[in-house]
């Protein structure tokens, strides 16, 4: 398993390590449940990124979780950021990142939004006929225009963006129209943008994308500065999946791109996925009706995944790692949900109330697309590198939730 684990993970003394920080002491000192991500990890898929596309603008899709450290530790490779709404860019500028490296997203952006996307001097991606008029009336000066491919890549129908239906982007013939109504108004078109997926697990889609996209410049006889060719490569989550590294899906996009066009990449998933692995204390342990429950305390309000896309994961028990499996477990959240269920079918040691359970590639839309179900707070995030752990988001308190009371 130690494949779906950050780069960094090893068994030592029968104990799963991160980055040579036991996994018992970061439970021990931030409690659980605890996401832990490998800075080590993350700035090999920065590289990796960096050598398949070198002259590209990349962008972290900062939905994927968004957290100023990371983003400060991403900067660090000159990744900018892929940005939707008021928060999110609030994340990018208190990471420092400037605003050429910032690309405004979202099918429904509200007249603050683009102020503040105006202000900052980002790149807003046109995403609605006439958007273009509340564009300039905001201050906005560089613009992209979304174009809708009519493409279904091979994924959850929630995570397709480039079909025919889809809530993002505009027709041909509605971009063109867009394209010079942008141009019109004084805003400076600098290219197109197209996206056809999430946890995509090859390259197939998004280059008959592309190629859609060369046919609506040919038509317009329009050479753009930029390409903006979005993100979606997937992670492993399971020893199941099969997926294409870096070089092996971008590489051809990148040999695509005409001559002389700039290009940027929108990966989120495949930055921080792998990078990201979340500890969980087992509590309850029982049979029903022939299954055996390993109960956790976390679950679906900080992985709702399972339940959004029947997502898949696997699970090792960290203080017990280099023990066989002597039995198969369905690890069940702590929610008033008899569909808060993590894993169907963990192969694990005998487990005990009190093990610790460590579920790999929990990195991206996990803790991002959490919620405080059933008042349970959010959990804490820590950053591990040569040995030492740095507390990046601290842990929500009962407190705090009840703040928000009026």
């Amino acid at each position: 398993m130690l494949e779906l684990l950050p780069e960094t993970a090893r068994i030592e003394g029968a104990e799963l390590t991160l980055a040579g920080v036991r996994a018992s002491r970061l439970a021990d000192e931030h409690g659980t449940p605890l996401l832990v991500y490998c800075a080590e990890t993350i700035r090999n898929r920065v590289r990796e990124y960096r050598e398949a596309a070198p002259e590209a603008l990349i962008v972290y899709g900062t939905k994927a979780f968004a957290n100023v450290a990371l983003l400060r530790l991403l900067a660090e490779g000159d990744v900018g950021a892929d940005v939707s709404t008021l928060g999110e860019l609030a994340f990018a500028r208190a990471a420092g990142i400037p605003g050429e490296r910032i690309v405004f997203h979202g099918n429904n952006k509200t007249p603050e939004e683009l102020r503040a996307a105006g202000k900052a001097d980002a790149l807003v991606v046109l995403d609605a006929l006439g958007e273009s008029y509340a564009a300039a009336a905001a201050g906005v000066r560089r613009v992209l225009v979304r174009l809708t491919p009519g493409v279904e890549a091979v994924t959850h129908r929630s995570i397709q963006t480039a079909h025919e239906e889809s809530k993002f982007g505009l027709s041909p013939d509605a971009a063109e129209r867009e394209v010079v109504r942008a141009r019109e108004l004084g805003l400076e078109v600098e290219g197109v943008h197209v996206h056809v997926g999430s946890q995509l697990g090859r390259p197939e889609e998004s280059l008959l994308a592309l190629e859609r996209v060369l046919g609506f410049l040919e038509r317009l006889d329009w050479t753009p500065r930029v390409l903006d060719l979005g993100g979606g490569l997937g992670v492993r989550h399971n020893r199941d999946e099969r997926l294409p590294s870096v070089a092996e899906f971008v590489g051809p996009l990148v040999e695509r791109v005409p001559a002389g066009v700039g290009l940027i990449l929108e990966p989120g998933r495949s930055l921080v996925g792998r990078a990201g692995v979340t500890l969980y204390r087992v509590g309850s342990v029982k049979e029903s009706g022939g299954v055996t429950y390993a109960a956790i305390d976390g679950g679906m309000s900080d992985n709702p995944r399972p339940q959004l896309y029947g997502a898949r994961y696997e699970a090792l028990l960290a203080n017990r790692a280099d023990e066989p499996p002597r039995g198969v477990y369905r690890i069940a959240g702590k929610h008033c949900e008899s569909g808060d269920v993590l894993i169907e079918g963990a192969e694990l040691p005998a487990t005990r109330p009190g093990d610790l359970l460590a579920v790999p590639a929990t990195g991206a839309y996990t803790l991002a697309l959490g919620s405080t179900y059933n008042g349970v707070p959010r959990p804490a995030v820590v950053l591990v590198e040569n040995s030492e752990a740095r507390l990046i988001r601290r842990r929500e308190t009962v407190e705090e939730l009840l703040r928000y009371e009026a």
